[in-house]
Parts: structure tokens; C-alpha cells; sequence
């Protein structure tokens, strides 16, 4: 980077998007204007820790997440943490981001429940050195007592995404798929097609 030129802003979003929705969407609008990033690197989850259930095929997530983000400006859809062997964990992915971009800012993005549960996180603090971590949540959780609390983080490490109120869960539309109920308000057009067509959530996971 010369002397003078602005620091390239990049976003990093995790998750296993076992389907990725319209809240995803609001999310991703929301960090890209918020935080003025000039690209945010969209990573389904490979062989995630944390996860309690079973997810979907990685190759059918990876495809969903390019249906559904593909064609938003700045959006990468990296595929970089299915196509790594073994758990996934984020510093790795970050360390490998800040060799790419050298000089560039990074921000990871999360939801409230992550953001509480950040400190469980392997080399946390490692994370913390290499990147903001911006919170998305809605304006009930942040009104909440069991909200993050950002003072738990250091000074200037922290920023809120504020998202509207929905209860929208990729649990909950896999549960009605399952049940044979409609999703074409929960999700982009193309993902409820590559769902029926590839007879995805039959049973509720």
C-alpha cells in the first residue's frame, strides 16, 4: 500500500448457510454500506467444530451461497474452508486472508449468539489482532441483558450491525420444507429451486 492510499477494507462471513436466506442477504447489504467495504469474502463452513447436527453436502451449500450471493458487487463466494481437510477454524482463514491483502483491514462478521460464545474460539485472541469483529443483530437483542457485551472485547475492536426484527432461521426453513411448507418469502427464488430440485431437507434436521 503507498503512502496516502486508503486502506482496502475486506469483510469476512463464515457460516454453514444449511440454506442461506433472505436474512443473509439484509446482513451482507448491511456490512457492505456500514462498514464501506470494498469486498466481503463469503465462506460456507467446511467441517465445522461447533455445528451439533449433521450438515448439508458441502458442494450443495457451496452452490446455494453462490445462487443466493453470486451476483451481489463486492461479494467473493470463497470455497477455500469446504476444500479444507479437518475441522475449520477461523484464525486459519483470517491468517490466510491478512497474507492475501497485506495492509488491509479486515472485519469478521457474526451473529449475536457467535459474538457470545467468541471467546470459546480457538486463538481468539489472535482473531482480535487480526480483524474487527462486527456483531449483526437484531434491535431485540441488543436491547437485551444476554446481548454481547463489547466491552469484553478491547477497545476499538468491536462494531454492531443492526439488522431488522425476524425470526428467520435456517433451522426453522429446513423444518418446513420438511413439512412441505412454502419458503419462497424466506429465501432468494434460486435457492427454493435448487432445494426442490435436489430434494433438500426432506427430513427436518
Amino acid at each position: 500500500m503507498t503512502a496516502g492510499a486508503a486502506r482496502r477494507r475486506v469483510g469476512v462471513f463464515g457460516g454453514a448457510f444449511d440454506p442461506p436466506h433472505l436474512m443473509h442477504v439484509a446482513l451482507i447489504d448491511t456490512a457492505m454500506a456500514q462498514l464501506q467495504l470494498d469486498e466481503l469474502h463469503l465462506l460456507p463452513t467446511g467441517q465445522a467444530w461447533h455445528k451439533s447436527h449433521t450438515l448439508s453436502p458441502a458442494l450443495d451449500r457451496l452452490a446455494m451461497a453462490r445462487l443466493a450471493f453470486g451476483s451481489i458487487a463486492g461479494v467473493q463466494v470463497d470455497p477455500r474452508e469446504i476444500q479444507r481437510s479437518g475441522p475449520t477454524y477461523t484464525i486459519d482463514t483470517l491468517r490466510e486472508l491478512a497474507a492475501e491483502e497485506p495492509g488491509a483491514q479486515l472485519y469478521l462478521i457474526m451473529g449475536a449468539d457467535q459474538a457470545r460464545a467468541f471467546k470459546s474460539w480457538r486463538e481468539w485472541q489472535a482473531i482480535l489482532r487480526l480483524a474487527i469483529i462486527s456483531v449483526a443483530a437484531r434491535a431485540d437483542e441488543i436491547s437485551s441483558d444476554e446481548f454481547f457485551d463489547p466491552a469484553s472485547l478491547p477497545q476499538g475492536r468491536f462494531e454492531t450491525l443492526l439488522l431488522p426484527t425476524t425470526d428467520t432461521s435456517a433451522t426453522n426453513i429446513r423444518q418446513r420444507v420438511a413439512a412441505r411448507q412454502g419458503i419462497a418469502h424466506l429465501v432468494p427464488e434460486a435457492v427454493a429451486r435448487y432445494i426442490d430440485q435436489h430434494h433438500l431437507y426432506s427430513t427436518a434436521r
